[in-house]
């Protein structure tokens, strides 16, 4: 990879070697599968329903999807509360119908990724029974602690001040076993020890154990989380300071304390390259397309660079990059658009790919965030950036944030807090079933009920619909895709530049092939452009693609000293010459 600015633009030049793998410039799609597709009438998502409609996603051109947790868990958190990383929870099916979704995929060309969740288990886990009992095996599978006396009171209390990521103390009290567990997300969370090799052993089993069953890698959830201080070096866990936060609703939330001693430990890093070293054995020993691992971490920016590799180790092939998700919302200016695709693009180390996440099972969906209008800009931004585009199922179509009513509410982020402020810490919004057709429930069950509720405006927003459609989300979404595989896309050159508050204008073009030029208007007014300013363009260009709301249509010739780029519009130019 080569840096430079020039004329004040931001230029990356990408290459790839003739031995380039499968998942480079490619698309990912999570399927959230509790909402995706109920093919037996219980209102809930299952694997019969996804292996449904993997030609749907073959069609819209997916590589790979990433499925959100399928393991039998109590679903105190949906899925990420496993009991049994060895058994698809019976709601979603058998091992068989696992199975055959993995035969079905494999059949179409489609790469199914699991998310693996290796920082705590179900507290109904038969590991973590077994720890409460004493059993010696299990014993230490767990973070365990005595607690410590108040001097004031006498009174046994919990270890340290850490609080959980779901509100209130991150240690609960166990009346068999005399002591406090950690649990840094809910309380039937427990969280697993990994300064115990035992620990390290078993969850390196469970990966190996699901990619012999045929599955392309995992997506790892958590990651920061996955070590807390070494208690050998303190006589007790320390407290940890607070974060003087102004924005910190009270001293029962997460972001009430600064979390130096429960997140981001250097032997975190460690780990992820050992799972790295896993896939890459694995790969050696059974051939077949390299294995592949993304990482979620919402950590500092260095943190997430450090997931990459250390140069000599290497890490995993996508640190999610979640700059658009924490740093970028529906308010920011051009310019910061273009600094956070800058500092990305050279932050990375070399030979590696950029990765861009816009949204996911534990945010407001993108149209929520970014408005409606804006649905087409920020996809077409994702799909025409360097490296892999990552798409939550339903961004395609434009979903909307449904509103889940406090009674409705299930997410247990949200139960832990109160009518009043359930919603902003609900991530029940974005997970509602997705959007097939105009029949009842959407398409998404024949039941007469669903675990959440459907969307109100399903009648006119769905796959069907906007397949059947000239023009729709899903239709750009569609050419956009099929343009990644351009030459200009897989490995060309990236120019990039906000013109003022409003408008990102950028290239990419590689060697010997066609000059594309993508303009994105974040504002409310349509702007004349003389586009033959920024780049070496004719005086004519076509459109490739566009916002549904724009004045072009695909095809149409455009003049490139006067092109007008219309209010929360993105468009898709290819130079003619």
């Amino acid at each position: 990879m080569r840096v430079l600015t020039v004329a004040g633009v931001f230029a990356v030049v990408l290459s790839l070697s003739s031995a380039s793998q499968w998942w480079e410039n490619g698309n990912y799609y999570q399927i959230y599968p509790r909402s995706f597709r109920d093919s037996d009438g219980d209102g809930i998502g299952d694997l019969n329903g996804v292996t449904e409609k993997l030609q749907y996603l073959k069609d819209i051109g997916i590589t790979a999807a990433w499925l959100s947790p399928i393991f039998k868990s109590p679903m105190v958190d949906f899925g990420y509360d496993i009991a049994d990383f060895y058994q698809i929870h019976p709601e979603y099916g058998t091992m068989e119908d696992f199975e055959r979704m993995i035969a079905r995929a494999k059949e179409i060309g489609i790469k199914i990724i699991l998310d693996f969740v290796p920082n705590h288990s179900s507290d109904k886990s038969e590991w973590f029974i077994k720890s409460v009992n004493g059993d010696p095996q299990y014993k230490d599978y767990y973070i365990w602690h005595n607690g410590r006396i108040n001097q004031q009171t006498g009174e046994r209390e919990a270890p340290s001040n850490w609080n959980s990521e779901f509100r209130y103390s991150a240690w609960e009290w166990n009346e068999i076993r005399q002591q406090y567990y950690l649990h840094q997300f809910a309380i039937g969370q427990p969280d697993l020890n990994y300064r115990n090799p035992a620990v390290v052993n078993e969850m390196k089993n469970v990966m190996r154990f699901w990619l012999a069953k045929g599955v392309s890698g995992f997506r790892i959830d958590a990651v920061p989380y996955l070590f807390e201080v070494d208690l050998d070096r303190y006589n007790e866990y320390p407290d940890e300071p607070l974060s003087n936060d102004s924005d910190c609703p009270g001293p029962d939330d997460h972001c009430y304390t600064q979390h130096i001693y429960t997140q981001d430990q250097q032997e975190t890093y460690d780990m992820v390259y050992q799972w790295r070293e896993l896939v890459d054995e694995f790969h050696a020993e059974h051939g077949g397309d390299q294995r592949f691992l993304m990482t979620e971490a919402y950590t500092s920016f260095e943190n997430i660079m450090k997931y990459y590799g250390d140069g000599i180790r290497n890490g995993s092939q996508v640190p999610f990059n979640f700059d658009f998700l924490t740093s970028i919302n529906n308010a920011s200016k051009a310019t910061e658009y273009v600094e956070h695709i800058e500092k990305w693009m050279n932050a990375m180390p070399a030979g590696v790919s950029a990765n861009w996440v816009l949204g996911n099972h534990d945010n407001k969906r993108v149209a929520s965030r970014f408005g409606v209008q804006r649905i087409d800009l920020i996809n077409i931004l994702l799909q025409t950036l360097p490296g892999l585009a990552v798409t939550y199922n339903g961004e395609e179509l434009g979903m909307t944030d449904v509103y889940i009513s406090w009674e409705d509410t299930v997410d247990p982020n949200a139960c832990n807090s109160d009518p009043q402020h359930y919603y902003d810490r609900s991530r029940d919004p974005a997970r509602t079933p997705y959007q097939w057709d105009a029949s009842p429930m959407a398409g998404f069950t024949y039941a007469d009920h669903t675990w959440l509720p459907v969307s109100a405006d399903y009648k006119t927003n769905n796959a069907l619909q906007q397949l059947r459609a000239p023009q729709s989300h899903l239709q750009i979404f569609k050419t956009l895709v099929r343009l990644r595989q351009e030459p200009s896309f897989r490995t060309g050159e990236l120019k990039i530049k906000a013109l003022d508050d409003d408008v990102i204008i950028y290239s990419r073009q590689a060697e010997g092939s066609d000059l594309y030029v993508i303009v994105l208007n974040l504002g409310s007014t349509a702007k004349t452009l003389e586009l033959t300013k920024q780049f070496s363009l004719g005086a004519e260009a076509e459109v490739i693609t566009s916002s549904l709301q724009s004045r072009y249509i695909n095809g149409e010739t455009v003049k490139t000293s006067e092109f007008v780029a219309d209010a929360n519009v993105g468009t898709v130019l290819v130079a003619l010459n």
